[in-house]
């Protein structure tokens, strides 16, 4: 399937939609999952074109490696996670719903199941004060 720039990604990507931004770089937007599986999680969008892993330049998946680690660390710091579960979806059959390329981090802790993806939004105040914890451990 075609690429579609009019995605949610893209739009936070060109400033036409907001998020709560933990980071930028010229290659990537890091910003808090509105409908959050767990506290902390976490999504790092390539600014590249790509709708999944499947079409994706191999340049830049090679890219976003080393900043998904980065954050994964802020992530587990600021959390006090045990653990952190990295995922990417794609296609549809795979749980995709967002067709831009994006990572999904997020905090595990013992004993305490992951939740679904949320169908309601995350309280903006608390995604505001995680995202800024986050970013203070990334400068």
């Amino acid at each position: 399937m075609q690429y579609d720039s009019s995605n949610i990604f893209a739009k936070m990507i060109r400033g036409e939609f907001s998020a709560h931004k933990v980071a930028e770089t010229d290659t990537a937007l890091v910003i808090m999952d509105a409908f959050p599986q767990t506290r902390g999680h976490v999504l790092v969008i390539p600014k590249a074109p790509a709708r999944n892993l499947l079409d994706a330049d191999p340049a830049v998946l090679s890219a976003m490696m080393p900043l998904i680690q980065r954050v994964a660390n802020a992530v587990k710091q600021v959390t006090n996670a045990d653990g952190i579960r990295l995922a990417q979806f794609s296609e549809a059959a795979a749980g995709q719903s967002v067709f831009h390329l994006h990572f999904h981090i997020m905090p595990v802790y013992d004993d305490v199941p992951l939740g679904a993806h949320s169908n309601q939004k995350a309280d903006d105040a608390e995604l505001a004060d995680l995202a800024k914890k986050i970013a203070a451990i990334l400068t």
